[in-house]
């Protein structure tokens, strides 16, 4: 099982369904996700940097100019991406 992957993705998906608050989500995101990498790359390294490289760098890093909903937007567009790139095995 794959703890740390499934639980940075459960965080992403408690933001996109509104249980987390933007502000909230974007504190604990950033302390996460630096826990939790190393451990995550264990698990399973090219979801681990798939996941970082859609989610942090080109989501959650960019989003400070951002309204709430372009945010979300953004966040659920690479959320979908990384899916479907899993689900299609990857490179």
């Amino acid at each position: 099982m794959a703890t740390n992957i499934d639980y940075m993705m459960k965080m992403i998906e408690d933001y996109l369904s509104g249980k987390t608050p933007r502000y909230i989500f974007d504190l604990d995101f950033q302390t996460e996700i630096i826990a939790r990498y190393k451990k995550m790359v264990r698990e399973h390294r090219e979801y681990a940097e798939l996941f970082y490289d859609l989610l942090s760098e080109d989501a959650v890093d960019v989003g400070d100019g951002l309204s709430d909903k372009e945010f979300k937007q953004l966040i659920r567009k690479q959320y979908n991406d990384l899916k479907n790139i899993a689900n299609d095995g990857f490179f």
